[in-house]
């Protein structure tokens, strides 16, 4: 059966976008609004995980937290594609110039998650093999807490980054290098009491 010009169906086509907007209206904005847009609703991770952090870091990723909820569900094994690092885990002296290596050759701007106590200050591993805080090494901007942090907690920092992102654009330069925003995500759940007390 053949459509006539102006049949039923081909009005209901045109109902779509061309009538909510009509022509003579326009819309202004700022380009950096749309920069930072675009910047924040396509974060692409590079995981450097370690150790139990990375099991939280990959439940982030499953269907129960959907990390794609924020567009990040590509996440970056190659950092010249990744815009933000997630170092989960412990970071053993020998594997800190890999990291640093990697940290250089992505693409600016860039940003960095410490996910963990292991990653930010070395955790209970106090030891001349482990770095205590990836911090001294690289600029951090979120610190998410836990021994491992829940993927509510990541999530967090993340939404932290584009809460930044949205509000002041990229972090300004000192000497050369970027600032890192040092933001602590709040813990979002209290400590119990140990079952048993710990005098003798």
């Amino acid at each position: 059966m053949q459509l006539q010009r102006g049949s039923a169906y081909e009005r209901a086509i045109k109902m779509g976008l061309e009538a909510a907007i009509p022509t003579d209206n326009f819309l202004t904005t700022q380009l950096r609004h749309i920069v930072n847009w675009g910047r924040r609703s396509s974060l692409w991770p590079m995981p450097f995980a370690t150790a139990c952090c990375g099991i939280e870091l990959m439940a982030t990723a499953s269907s129960r937290y959907d990390i794609a909820r924020f567009g990040m569900e590509r996440m970056a094994f190659s950092p010249r594609q990744a815009d933000l690092l997630i170092v989960a885990g412990r970071i053993s002296v020998k594997m800190l110039p890999v990291l640093q290596r990697i940290y250089e050759q992505m693409t600016e701007p860039k940003w960095v998650i410490s996910m963990g106590a292991c990653a930010s200050t070395g955790g209970v591993f106090d030891s001349y093999a482990t770095v205590q805080g990836v911090d001294q090494f690289i600029p951090v901007d979120v610190y998410v807490p836990g021994c491992p942090p829940r993927p509510e907690m990541l999530l967090e920092g993340v939404m932290a980054i584009q809460r930044h992102i949205d509000q002041e654009g990229i972090p300004p330069m000192k000497g050369g290098k970027r600032a890192p925003l040092g933001v602590v995500v709040e813990p979002t759940h209290a400590v119990s009491p140990q079952p048993v007390g710990l005098d003798s």
